[in-house]
C-alpha cells in the first residue's frame, strides 16, 4: 500500500467516524421526546403516589430497540472455550489477557490464573493474577496443561496498550505460548481472520494459513468460527474464511506429547 493509499484511507476512517458520531447525537436528540413523555409521566405517579427515591436524571437514549444488539466475537468466544474446559477439566487454567468477563466462570470450574501487562485487580474465588506479558510469559517450559487467549495476540506489537511498537508480534506471541504449553496440553487461541492486513493501531488480520504457520509444533484439533455477518459454524472449514473481512477464528490446539 503507497503512503497516499494509506492517508486517504485513514481520512475515509476519520469521515465514517464522525459521520456515526454525528448520526448518534441526532439519535439521542430525537430520542429526548420520548424520554421527556416518559419523565413527565414518572413525576405524575410520584405525585399521585409518593416515593422515598429521589429523582434524578440519568438518561439513556440509545436502548430502545427491537433487537438487543451484540459483539458476536466476544458473546461467542467465552462460552467456547468455556465448554473444552468443562471437558477437559484440567487441574489448572491460565488466561493470557483475555476479557475481563470470562474469568469469573473459568475459575468456577477449575483454578485460574490470569496474566496481563495491565492487572484488573479482580477479586474472585479460584482466581488469581499476575502481570506479565504475552511475550514473556512467567512460566517454564512446557509447564502449562491448559492455557487460553482470546482477541489478543492481533493486539501485540501495535503501542495500543502500552506495548513496543514490534510488526512481528502475533508471530511473537503465539511462539511463547506455544513455549510454555506442556505436551498433551490445550491452547484455546481466538483472533480475527480474513483478508491479512494491519489495521493500525487497533489490530491486525490474520489469513488461517498465518495462524497455523506461527505454531508449528502444535496441532490444530478443531477450528470454529464466527463470519463476517456474525454467524457461528462449528467446525469451519478454513476455505469458508478466506474471503472474510473481519471474521473470528477459534482455534483449539494442543501439543503432540512427542514433541
Amino acid at each position: 500500500m503507497t503512503e497516499q493509499t494509506f492517508h486517504r484511507r485513514w481520512a475515509r476512517y476519520e469521515v465514517a467516524r464522525l459521520v456515526g458520531t454525528a448520526k448518534r447525537m441526532v439519535k439521542a436528540l430525537l430520542a429526548l421526546r420520548w424520554y421527556l413523555a416518559d419523565l413527565s409521566t414518572l413525576r405524575e405517579q410520584v405525585a399521585t403516589t409518593g416515593t422515598d427515591l429521589e429523582l434524578e436524571p440519568f438518561p439513556q437514549l440509545h436502548d430502545k430497540t427491537a433487537w438487543t444488539s451484540f459483539d458476536a466475537h466476544y458473546v461467542y468466544q467465552g462460552p467456547w472455550a468455556f465448554r473444552h474446559m468443562l471437558r477437559a477439566r484440567p487441574a489448572r487454567h491460565v488466561d493470557v489477557g483475555s476479557f475481563l468477563g470470562y474469568l469469573g466462570f473459568f475459575s468456577a470450574v477449575v483454578p485460574t490464573s490470569f496474566i496481563d501487562i495491565r492487572p484488573a485487580g479482580l477479586e474472585v474465588p479460584g482466581l488469581t493474577e499476575e502481570a506479565g506479558s504475552v511475550l514473556d510469559l512467567p512460566f517454564q517450559d512446557g509447564e502449562l496443561e491448559s492455557v487460553s487467549c482470546m482477541h489478543v495476540i492481533e493486539h501485540i506489537g501495535l503501542g495500543r496498550y502500552g506495548d513496543t511498537v514490534d510488526v512481528a508480534g502475533s508471530r511473537a506471541a503465539c511462539a511463547e505460548l506455544s513455549r510454555v504449553l506442556a505436551p498433551g496440553g490445550n491452547l484455546y487461541l481466538s483472533l480475527p481472520v480474513g483478508r491479512p492486513r494491519i489495521c493500525f493501531n487497533a489490530h491486525r488480520v490474520h489469513s488461517v494459513d498465518q495462524v497455523l504457520e506461527y505454531l508449528p509444533g502444535l496441532e490444530l484439533v478443531r477450528m470454529d468460527a464466527v463470519l463476517d455477518g456474525g454467524t457461528w459454524v462449528d467446525d469451519c472449514p478454513p476455505d469458508k474464511l478466506h474471503d472474510a473481512d473481519y471474521a473470528l477464528g477459534l482455534f483449539h490446539f494442543t501439543k503432540p506429547a512427542t514433541t
